[in-house]
């Protein structure tokens, strides 16, 4: 009878963590954007969340090791605080990174833009803001009043985004490339170069998702 009894329990003991096996999602591959602060610890390189006081270990999975080499340009391997965006995926306690999206010195976290804002880019002399929302297109320029344009969907195509805008006598051309751009005024690294044209003049800078 007692082993009849211990045969029914190791049954169920099965069938329940069968049960549970069969409720168990996969994990979620797909990297994503993941926000928060960078820093060297020693040999380790150490990842804070925003807004959150867990931390993860920081693993580049990039070919090449290229998302180290750009943090590694604007002060990580010498010691500096970043904040970054990378494009990741989080795993209990490590955080591997394959692409950039950008990196600053300022050490201080960022909002995402959300729904409201898809893409933001900006580039020096002349200095320029373009913030991409989901229904306007809004270009910044010091002395100038803002333009504000209604916005079309990018056309993706071979690591490239592209879109035209245009209202009120105003045309706009816009290109973001997946390549690494350097904003040396700020400090700072974009995963997007961006190409501007507003009423044929060429504006050219960063830009990075939002």
């Amino acid at each position: 009878m007692k082993i009849l009894s211990s045969t029914i329990a190791l049954f169920a003991t099965l069938a329940a963590l069968g049960a549970h096996a069969a409720d168990a999602k996969p994990q979620d591959t797909t990297p994503k954007l993941a926000y928060g602060l960078l820093m060297k610890q020693g040999d380790k390189v150490v990842f804070t969340p925003c807004r959150d006081r867990s931390y993860a270990m920081f693993e580049d999975v990039s070919a090449d090791r290229a998302v180290t080499a750009a943090l590694d340009s604007v002060g990580l391997a010498t010691g500096k605080k970043l904040y970054v965006e990378l494009m990741a995926v989080v795993d209990g306690g490590m955080i591997r990174a394959s692409g950039l999206n950008q990196a600053r010195t300022e050490g201080r976290c960022q909002q995402p833009g959300g729904s409201e804002e898809s893409w933001r880019a900006a580039g020096n002399e002349p200095g320029w803001l373009l913030a991409v929302g989901n229904e306007v297109v809004v270009v910044k320029r010091p002395g100038k009043p803002d333009l504000r344009l209604p916005f079309t969907p990018p056309k993706a195509a071979a690591g490239a985004a592209r879109f035209d805008a245009a209202g009120d006598g105003n045309r706009l051309a816009v290109a973001f490339e997946k390549k690494l751009c350097h904003d040396t005024m700020a400090d700072s690294v974009f995963g997007w170069t961006a190409n501007v044209d507003l009423n044929g003049q060429a504006l050219k800078g960063c830009a990075w998702q939002r």
